[in-house]
């Protein structure tokens, strides 16, 4: 039986994204760093949003003393997957030709779209 893995809202992607470049245990710090570049906010917002994804069950949050540190429970290739999936069932009905149509005109460059045609027929993916 396959699990459901909910949707983020996009504060808490961004934060979990953070996570998965992190080496586990992630520190807040590092986090935070992370984001500096992309998303930046607050400590106290960062606590709120690493509390929400622990209520949800993407981390798991290990406290020491004064500090905490995060573990990722659902790893980034489970979410795409499954994310994936739902995108092409819901907006695309379940069509993978149009799903096709759509990625090639999404703006994919010519060498991705070649990338993408490999890994393809590599069997790769």
């Amino acid at each position: 039986m396959e699990t459901t893995i909910r949707r983020l809202p996009d504060a808490e992607l961004e934060v979990m994204q953070a996570i998965w470049d992190c080496e586990p245990p992630a520190a807040r710090a590092d986090i935070n760093e992370i984001l500096k570049g992309t998303h930046p906010m607050a400590p106290t917002t960062l606590l709120t949003v690493l509390k929400r994804l622990s209520e949800k069950g993407f981390v798991q949050i290990q406290k020491g003393g004064r500090s905490a540190r995060y573990i990722p429970l659902v790893a980034r290739q489970d979410y795409l997957a499954q994310q994936s999936r739902r995108f092409v069932q819901k907006v695309c009905g379940g069509s993978l030709p149009a799903f096709a149509e759509a990625l090639c005109d999404s703006g994919l460059t010519k060498e991705e779209l070649a990338l993408l045609r490999d890994l393809l027929e590599r069997g790769a993916l």
